[in-house]
Order: structure tokens, then sequence, then C-alpha cells
């Protein structure tokens, strides 16, 4: 039985880029960073022989941890060039939710930066909280909520 989430894992290009995103932008404070992990526990775990990869968790002040994964030396093929967002209805898991303050705030410094957003924040119908898709680095959506 499921008591709680852990963590969410991103598998990233490039993790000190995504750090910027992640901790500079975001606002996000490292937990711990495992500079890398070869062997035969992450070999099965992954079941990618020979794999080397590095993480770094992310405290979410409220709980949970956001895991940010790259994988030197089993890279995504389709990953060499800048990747492009993805689309809202991909399969799989498709976005993160973070509930975050100011918004609006964080949606200009997420431009300004250069980052993509689907839309400026918008208000639920409801009225109880503004919201927007934006993408990581790497294309990744991540849904941003304000609480109003």
């Amino acid at each position: 039985m499921i008591s709680s989430i852990r963590h969410v894992g991103v598998v990233v290009r490039d993790l000190d880029q995504s750090l910027k995103f992640y901790s500079g932008v975001l606002g996000l404070s490292i937990y711990r960073r495992h500079m890398e992990e070869p062997g035969n526990f992450i070999d099965r775990l992954t079941g990618i022989q020979n794999v080397r990869l590095e993480w770094v968790k992310l405290i979410i002040p409220k709980g949970g941890l956001i895991e940010l994964l790259q994988y030197h030396s089993h890279p995504d093929p389709d990953c060499i060039t800048r990747p492009v967002p993805s689309p809202s209805n991909q399969l799989g898991c498709s976005h993160v939710a973070l509930t975050v303050d100011n918004l609006w705030r964080l949606y200009k410094e997420l431009i300004s930066n250069g980052y993509i957003c689907n839309s400026e924040p918008i208000s639920s119908a409801d009225g109880k909280v503004n919201i927007l898709y934006c993408h990581d680095p790497d294309g990744t959506i991540l849904e941003l909520i304000e609480d109003l």
C-alpha cells in the first residue's frame, strides 16, 4: 500500500544546466548530490548494463523531492540536439505539478531567463488558483500553481 510520495525522477541532458532552472529559478534547495553511480546495483535497478549516472535530489519545502538524473554512459539519442517542449498530451508521466508563491513574479523570471511557458498565468474557472505550464531546459512540463 502506498503511504506517501517520496520523489519524482526527471532525466535531464545536463545536470548543471537543469540545476540553474530547478534551484536557481524555482528556488529548490539541494538535499543530496551523488556525482556518479556505477556498478551492479544501479545496472540492475535501471536495467542498463554498465550504466554511469549522476543525480541530485532537490527538496520540495512542504514534502517530497525532485530527483534530477543525468545518464553519462547511455544518454537518450534523441536529446543530442536541443529538445523541443513536450506536448501536453504525450503518453506517460506528462508533468509535475508544484505549488508556488507569487506565480506572476516567477512567470516574469522564467520568461526573462528564456524559458518557455505555454501562456501567462491563468485563473482557474473557480477562481481558486492561478496556473501555468512551463518547460524545463529539456522540455519537461511543470505545472505551476498559486493558491489564491
